[in-house]
């Protein structure tokens, strides 16, 4: 069984699907590994270090060639995957929504796509969840970004010339990334508030020495999904929530929106008009800037200050901000769930379709489109 970890051709992306320490236990799983020169170059983890670990180094247009199993971060064009086996399996962050034709080159191509992001968020699969690992990396970088574009102290100091104030803090959307955004920002001494639609993250965020705010009606009850997500709230919420918010939000000195729904654009939750009615100085980082933003005048990609003198953040790929840290976490989840695909009698690729993991994540198998929530549209 030959697994290959080529270089990332995203532009933005900066971490590897594996690390020397993921290469040995996958070696000692029974494959052989072969990784792309440079493909650690940006993770900190040079080609020595994965040769150390036994893997074989090789030029990035020849990683692929044989390979049983691709491990990638992000959906890599399949052309560049012509020459692995037919059938080889390819596990990474593959972003099929609204991708229908990316789905369909890799079903055309004769390979098996695992989308890592597709994970149920079950007990034996924590693991193995990609969403979680990475956004609790960008919860925390959000804040640091956040520091940094702010100018000010975090934290209130008494001292000899003068008393600073707090700064103050707002998290729009509290799962993972919200979550820990919250706990560094305590940390680093902000008064903090936060919001959600989901009513079961009020204890959470109260946990952490934060302060709720939401319009806690009864579509509140009923707003998160059996999987844990937030649904899309109606209109007539939004607007209350809104006005709730707006006011809030010209008191705040940082806010950092991390509110996704999978599977649609991001929910527009601060307004230019939110933005204009805060203080010079302020900072925003919308951390669903990738997906539309949650602020509406964040540009994907750039850090904008407005004519009120409001910085707003629109960094892509803040977990690859942290990279030599993401990409541990990430390849860590890529090996526990490739360990319950591989056979320890034969050592080879050999999944158990029926496999509840497997038939969340799996979206294409010979020559088709798999999955049920993918399927071309008649």
């Amino acid at each position: 069984m030959r697994i290959a970890v080529p270089v990332e051709t995203d532009l933005t992306e900066t971490r590897v699907a594996a690390t020397p320490e993921t290469v040995k236990k996958l070696i000692g799983l029974g494959a052989e590994v072969v990784v792309a020169a440079g493909a650690g170059r940006h993770s900190g983890i040079p080609d020595a270090e994965f040769e150390a670990a036994g893997a074989k180094v090789v030029p990035a247009a020849e990683t692929v060639a044989g390979a049983d199993v691709v491990l990638s971060v992000r959906r890599l064009d399949p052309a560049t995957l012509s020459t692995a086996n037919r059938g080889a399996a390819v596990l990474s962050i593959m972003d099929p929504y609204g991708n229908d034709a990316a789905l369909a080159a890799y079903a055309a191509a004769g390979l098996s796509a695992f989308a890592m992001e597709l994970m149920p968020r079950i007990t034996r699969a924590q693991v193995m969840d990609v969403l979680s690992s990475q956004a609790n990396l960008a919860g925390y970088r959000a804040v640091i970004e956040a520091a940094s574009e702010y100018g000010r102290a975090f934290p209130m100091m008494m001292t000899a010339a003068g008393t600073v104030p707090a700064a103050k803090a707002f998290i729009m959307g509290v799962g993972v990334a919200g979550l820990q955004a919250i706990a560094t920002a305590r940390r680093l001494g902000a008064i903090v508030t936060a919001t959600d639609v989901r009513p079961a993250t009020k204890e959470q965020v109260e946990s952490l020495g934060a302060k709720f705010l939401a319009v806690e009606d009864e579509e509140f009850q009923q707003a998160q999904t059996a999987g844990g997500y937030a649904k899309e709230m109606s209109k007539e919420y939004q607007a209350k929530q809104a006005a709730l918010t707006a006011s809030h939000i010209a008191k705040q000195d940082i806010v950092i929106t991390t509110a996704l729904i999978p599977g649609r654009p991001a929910p527009k939750l601060i307004t230019a008009e939110m933005v204009q009615s805060m203080r010079p100085g302020s900072v925003i980082v919308d951390l669903a800037v990738e997906r539309g933003g949650n602020c509406e005048l964040a540009v994907p990609g750039q850090v904008v200050t407005t004519e009120n003198g409001v910085k707003i953040v629109g960094h892509l790929n803040i977990p690859g901000r942290l990279a030599a840290t993401s990409s541990s976490l990430y390849a860590r989840n890529l090996l526990a769930f490739l360990d319950t695909l591989i056979s320890k009698e034969s050592k080879s690729f050999a999944p158990n379709w029926d496999d509840e993991l497997v038939k969340a994540t799996l979206l294409t198998r010979d020559g088709a489109v798999v999955h049920p929530n993918f399927q071309p549209k008649a």
